[in-house]
């Protein structure tokens, strides 16, 4: 996510989703086959499960979808065995990149992510090279057009339920969480009738790269567009400021 403009990256994943919602479907319903398995098809009862339908629901999916997959995956548990794996590496100018992903085949995952770094004159590097560079962070972007509560009023409500911190940008207000604490202050934000645009625990950079070449502005695009093709990629992280 970009350091200055995180909704309007928010906004410009959102429109790349609207024309591919087969694609985050798909994603999000690996992710829900693997919770379920793990910890049960009740979200009161599944923190992860929970944490995946918030994912669910920011991006739009259906109630019924949602509900669908849940069963789904409830009656075929040992149907597919998806593991999840984690690629660390570098784009061009030494931005860091994390690719997480869930996978059946973890030697074919290997093989098309090595492949969009290449692709984009980037590098896979060691377990570790880069994530030292992110902070876990819940993360909450609202946005200031839907929501009807002013920015103290909301800061409030927000600190309360156990948000970090709090911070309002021009079209937009971003509340941050421990992970453990995300759930309680997304539900509570839920409960509030708040809405949100964004609502995941994801690795925020601590700083950013501002890239100025044009063929660096290719090569990071390039890789950021092949990993999102790719139906094993999960998330993508950057220290990219777009």
């Amino acid at each position: 996510m970009s350091g200055h403009s995180k909704f309007a990256n928010i906004k410009h994943k959102k429109e790349k989703n609207d024309a591919a919602k087969g694609k985050i479907f798909t994603v999000i319903g690996r992710e829900i086959a693997v919770a379920v398995k793990e910890g049960g098809a009740d979200p009161s009862n599944n923190y992860k499960l929970a944490q995946i339908i918030a994912k669910a629901k920011a991006n739009n999916m259906p109630n019924d979808t949602i509900e669908r997959g849940i069963k789904k995956a409830s009656g075929e548990m040992g149907s597919v065995n998806y593991e999840y794996c984690t690629y660390e590496g570098y784009g061009p100018s030494g931005t860091a990149i994390i690719v997480k992903c869930l996978t059946d085949n973890k030697n074919r995952t290997a093989s098309n992510v090595r492949n969009a770094f290449t692709k984009g004159n980037g590098s896979i590097g060691t377990q570790g090279c880069v994530s030292f560079m992110f902070d876990e962070k819940g993360q909450i972007l609202i946005d200031k057009e839907e929501c009807d509560m002013d920015a103290d009023e909301l800061m409030m409500v927000a600190l309360d339920a156990g948000a970090e911190d709090f911070a309002e940008e021009d079209d937009s207000f971003e509340i941050t969480t421990t992970p453990d604490d995300f759930e309680t202050v997304r539900k509570s934000l839920e409960d509030a009738g708040i809405p949100m645009a964004s609502a995941e625990v994801s690795m925020i950079p601590q700083t950013y790269v501002t890239l100025t070449d044009e063929t660096d502005l290719k090569n990071i695009n390039k890789i950021l567009d092949l990993l999102d093709a790719e139906d094993d990629v999960q998330e993508v992280y950057h220290n990219w400021d777009e």
